[in-house]
């Protein structure tokens, strides 16, 4: 059995005192070695309840130590660029949270640092390490429902009360696009195995909310006619489905960014509709133990490169939503 991966974790957000803090714990191949906040109490009181036995009142001592060999950056977007490539001059294997930087020329940047280091560098799209994303591919691989026409993606919730969320400044990489618009365009990608070539998007963008998208919808072209149209939203109800179509079928995935053990997706052809059962999994843990793996040798689920053409999407859907014009994607 190899030895355990000995994460740091760079900051005390609820994405990683919630889900992958607990992960890790969980996991069979990691363990958490030391925490990191900019003062000391707030990361004590992490590593308190955690059962984590060192704590530092900045990210700087965490990189330090060398007896961490990962990283898990769940920070605000804009701070993501300058501590990945820090923690790869740091000899550190890196985890960022999507979205992994404010562009694509951010995210090279990013990933250069890490092949230059000899690192791996993963952007934290936990719902891709989910078994039901491979049975997806399996069964459009297996023609069930033809050769594939269109997806639509959706991904909404309403949180426009809360003003000061971080999510809410536009500096900060802010905006529905990058928080949940990045997770059916991903997933689009994903499922087509093809990059894009032109967007349309349309926003609402608030000045109540530091002019942040509130809410965007648009139209996604991949090659042959293909098509993505997408919905997401901070201003929003509650909404997330995933329904992909072909010339013989459809597959309907409700909550397709969230699932754990409620992943089945439904499949309609002229035989009628069928409930399909899908591997349930803790995603954060598939993505740790992922993660691991990658480190001592394995093919990485998702390429480092992968961040950069999705980063290249979000910024020219955004791009797009404010100048209001059909954009071709360089």
């Amino acid at each position: 059995m190899k030895q355990k991966l000995r994460w740091g974790i760079m900051g005390c957000a609820q994405i990683a005192t919630g889900s992958v803090m607990p992960a890790i714990v969980e996991s069979e191949s990691g363990i958490i070695q030391g925490v990191a906040s900019r003062g000391l109490e707030k990361s004590s009181a992490v590593a308190a309840e955690f059962g984590i036995g060192k704590a530092y009142g900045s990210y700087e001592e965490l990189l330090t130590d060398q007896e961490i060999d990962a990283i898990y950056i769940p920070l605000p977007n804009h701070l993501h660029r300058e501590w990945v490539i820090r923690a790869a001059e740091a000899g550190k294997h890196v985890l960022c949270e999507k979205p992994i930087a404010l562009n694509s020329r951010e995210a090279a940047e990013m990933v250069e640092a890490c092949n230059k280091a000899g690192v791996h560098l993963a952007e934290a799209y936990m719902y891709r390490h989910h078994p039901r994303m491979a049975e997806l591919q399996e069964l459009i691989a297996s023609g069930e429902i033809g050769d594939l026409r269109s997806i639509r993606g959706t991904f909404t919730y309403n949180d426009a009360t809360d003003t000061s969320n971080i999510r809410f400044r536009s500096a900060w990489g802010g905006g529905s696009l990058y928080d949940i618009g990045c997770y059916p365009l991903s997933a689009a990608r994903l499922l087509y195995g093809m990059e894009p070539e032109a967007v349309t998007v349309h926003a609402i963008f608030s000045p109540d909310h530091d002019n942040v998208d509130m809410m965007a919808s648009g139209l996604v072209e991949f090659p042959g006619g293909l098509s993505l149209i997408f919905d997401c939203g901070m201003w929003a109800y509650h909404r997330q489905l995933l329904e992909i179509t072909g010339t013989e079928g459809r597959i309907e995935v409700p909550m397709p960014f969230n699932a754990r053990d409620d992943a089945d997706f439904y499949v309609s052809t002229e035989s009628g509709t069928r409930l399909v059962q899908a591997t349930g999994a803790n995603p954060y843990v598939r993505q740790v133990d992922n993660f691991a793996a990658a480190v001592h040798g394995s093919k990485p689920l998702i390429k480092p490169d992968d961040a950069i053409h999705n980063m290249n999407l979000l910024e020219t859907c955004l791009r797009s939503a404010r100048e209001r014009v059909r954009l071709t994607l360089p």
